[in-house]
């Protein structure tokens, strides 16, 4: 394939080479005639280990070239992967400046060329910058849309300096979020050769994973460094502490917790913060992270409680009080807060939670229950439908795994709500108004099997845009 790569510095450099590499036919573009000549040198403009090698390699062959002529890269290519820099202003927002100018050069040069061209970006940018601003600057100055004269596809990077080779040879993933299939499928060829599963799925998905993922890489550091701090006043190893706690790839390192959701309770992880940030404030240390853990899942219920009222309905059902399935356990439960709350509040109320009987419930879970909702057994009902009948909105805690508790979704009267903040229901399986806190805004988001875009789908960016697909909002999958 024909690749051309507008930016070589430390991202474009190491992914023309290894195109290159990888047999496709590639030209580097950048404005710094620097890069330019070290490249057709045979050289890497900086120090990368491998890089030198590689590129006077794919010089030597015939592969890579480079230029500061766009017209030249655009003419002789099929598609063009855009790897400026989107640097930091002092705001704190993206600096789109450099973006901006090379892809309307790019556009410009799409005016008079008929053939079928793809615009790669790898350059780290949000979603909204991409749909509100930059595509549309691709389309006015191309004079053409990208709904067939050209391809729009987001590919983020994952390239560490110092071992940038690997990680692009050896990938976790090959993601590419696409406006359309055949725009993706060009993308999904260049990776061809890879060992690295390709993920295809919508533009918004693949800009906001890099961005995600540099933040909980962020975070893992921030708090190891707190646990270390802490570890070091108890007298204790922290970095001997930390290899164990990596050990355990069931909860601790692994996707476990890691979905959006309700917010989380029990009677461990609450109290056991409490009682670390107790022990850091008698020692008065600063540890933010840790300590805005708790603040971050009341602020969360907050949220979760408001997606409830906003509806205006006044019957609603809850499906779920525990503070996760499988258990009677109600000690701080969220559910049991959201409960007391909208009762509070003067909402008719009425509860499902299959776990709970009267007469088995004792001791300090009967008396927190009793405590928190003194009217409890008044208000819960015996099944779900039951509690269909009498909620204009059904609010779901919990994961559903029963059939026969599913079948009552999927028979839900016109006008009906149903708010998953377990995010445990197929939107398509729910036949009234589904709402989660994760999914996109939306004014009318009546989801049906033949009315939705599902979450998780590859689907254009059109029925994506706020104005042409706007959206109610959507919910949790309960951490626990």
């Amino acid at each position: 394939m024909r690749v051309s790569v507008f930016g070589v510095g430390y991202v474009g450099c190491v992914t023309a080479a290894c195109l290159a590499q990888a047999g496709h036919e590639v030209v580097g573009v950048d404005v710094d005639p620097f890069k330019v000549g070290s490249i057709m040198e045979g050289r890497s403009p900086f120090f990368e280990p491998g890089l030198d090698e590689l590129i006077g390699e794919m010089v030597h062959r015939g592969r890579l070239r480079a230029t500061t002529d766009h017209s030249d890269a655009v003419e002789s290519s099929e598609i063009a992967l855009i790897c400026v820099g989107t640097p930091t202003n002092s705001d704190g927002s993206v600096r789109l400046d450099y973006l901006r100018h090379v892809l309307a050069a790019i556009a410009r040069e799409l005016r008079t060329r008929d053939r079928y061209f793809v615009l790669g970006l790898r350059s780290t940018v949000l979603p909204a910058a991409l749909t509100d601003e930059l595509i549309p600057l691709i389309e006015s100055n191309s004079r053409k849309s990208a709904d067939g004269h050209f391809g729009i596809v987001y590919n983020p990077e994952f390239l560490r300096e110092g071992v940038a080779l690997a990680d692009f040879l050896d990938a976790p993933w090959t993601i590419i979020g696409a406006t359309d299939p055949r725009a993706g499928d060009t993308v999904a060829d260049l990776y061809k050769g890879l060992k690295a599963p390709v993920i295809r799925t919508d533009i918004q998905t693949a800009a906001l994973v890099k961005y995600f993922s540099n933040a909980f890489h962020a975070l893992k550091v921030v708090f190891a460094n707190e646990v270390g701090t802490l570890c070091r006043e108890l007298g204790a190893d922290g970095a001997a502490m930390m290899s164990v706690f990596c050990q355990d790839t069931k909860l601790n390192i692994s996707p476990k917790y890691l979905k959006p959701g309700f917010s989380f309770g029990g009677s461990c992880l609450p109290k056991d913060l409490r009682a670390l940030l107790s022990e850091v404030g008698k020692r008065g240390l600063e540890l933010p992270v840790l300590g805005s853990i708790l603040h971050s899942n009341e602020t969360h219920l907050k949220r979760c409680i408001h997606l409830v009222t906003e509806t205006g309905r006044r019957r609603i059902g809850l499906v779920g009080l525990s503070f996760k399935e499988g258990t009677d356990d109600l000690r701080e439960s969220p559910a049991v807060e959201l409960a007391e709350r909208l009762i509070g509040k003067g909402f008719d109320v009425r509860i499902y939670e299959p776990s709970i009987e009267q007469g088995r419930l004792h001791g300090t879970n009967l008396n927190f229950l009793e405590k928190s909702i003194p009217h409890i057994w008044k208000l819960l009902v015996e099944n779900l439908e039951e509690l269909s009948q009498h909620a204009e909105v059904l609010v779901v805690m919990q994961p559903l795994s029963k059939k026969n508790d599913l079948r009552h979704f999927a028979q839900m009267r016109p006008g009906q709500i149903c708010i998953d903040l377990a995010r445990t229901l197929p939107p398509e399986d729910v036949s009234g108004e589904y709402i989660a806190m994760d999914l996109p805004r939306q004014t009318a988001c009546v989801q049906s099997a033949n009315n939705v875009a599902l979450a998780g789908m590859p689907v254009s960016l059109r029925a994506l845009s706020p104005s042409a697909n706007p959206a109610r909002l959507a919910g949790p999958d309960g951490v626990r």
